[in-house]
Parts: C-alpha cells; structure tokens; sequence
C-alpha cells in the first residue's frame, strides 16, 4: 500500500496534518459560557437559600403570632429572632412587618440576598405566611 500524497497546503486526505492550538481555541470560546453558567447556577442557588430563610423566619414568626393570647409584635419578634440566628450574609437588610385583623395574622419578610458579582446588590426576597388567630370560644 502506498502512502497518501502530501499536498501543497498541509491537506492529506481529509485532516489537518498539523492541527496544534485547536483545543487552545475551544477553550477560549468555551470556557466564559461555562464560568457564566456556574456563576449562575450559585447565584440561583443563593437567591433560594436566601428565599428559605426568609420563609422559615416567617412561618415562625406567624406560628408565634397565632398563638392564644400572643400579640403580633410576639411574632415580629419571633420572625427577626430566627432571622438573627440563621440569616448571616444570606439574607442581608432584612424587615419583618406582622398585620392582623384579629381573625387572621400575616408576618412578611423581605430581604436581599447575597449578589455573586461585586458592586451589584442581591435580588429581592419576599415571603410571608399568615394563618387564623387561636381563640377561645366558649360552647363548643
């Protein structure tokens, strides 16, 4: 069997004879597609830690709340208490606001949570939970 003919410009058959630097500039097509795509998956996966901090805080804080007897600042009280144990840097700048119409209570928590990117605030987390208020009532 023969060998193949070298051609002119480097072509033997159908490949490159020399093909040096092509994985080089696969790389530096690929690879901002890869790390912009891991920034983004721990971004997304901080905005949700963020998110379930702040609706542990507010179920807590509506639990406390709905309690017989116990007032809403009882369960803004209860909601920022979790907050300080749990939110850290995940949760930054953090309210609670708790209202109630005597029947019903609603805690809100709202926050920023922790940005990837240098210099950009955090995306916004709200959560809330409500539930009825325990009551007494005599006859039943």
């Amino acid at each position: 069997m023969t060998p193949p003919k070298r051609l002119k410009n480097g072509w033997q058959g159908r490949r490159w004879r020399d093909d040096r630097g092509d994985a080089s500039i696969q790389m530096a097509i690929v690879f901002p597609f890869v790390l912009l795509a891991t920034i983004a998956v721990v971004q997304a996966s901080m905005w949700y830690y963020a998110r379930q901090i702040a609706l542990t805080a507010a179920r807590e804080g509506a639990t406390a709340a709905r309690a017989y007897q116990a007032s809403p600042a009882d369960g803004a009280a209860q909601a920022r208490s979790v907050l300080e144990r749990t939110a850290g840097d995940s949760l930054n700048g953090y309210s609670v606001s708790v209202s109630s119409d005597g029947q019903r209570v609603r805690v809100v928590v709202s926050g920023m949570a922790m940005s990837m990117i240098p210099g950009v605030s955090g995306l916004q987390v709200t959560q809330s939970a409500s539930g009825a208020v325990e009551r007494w009532v005599p006859g039943q």
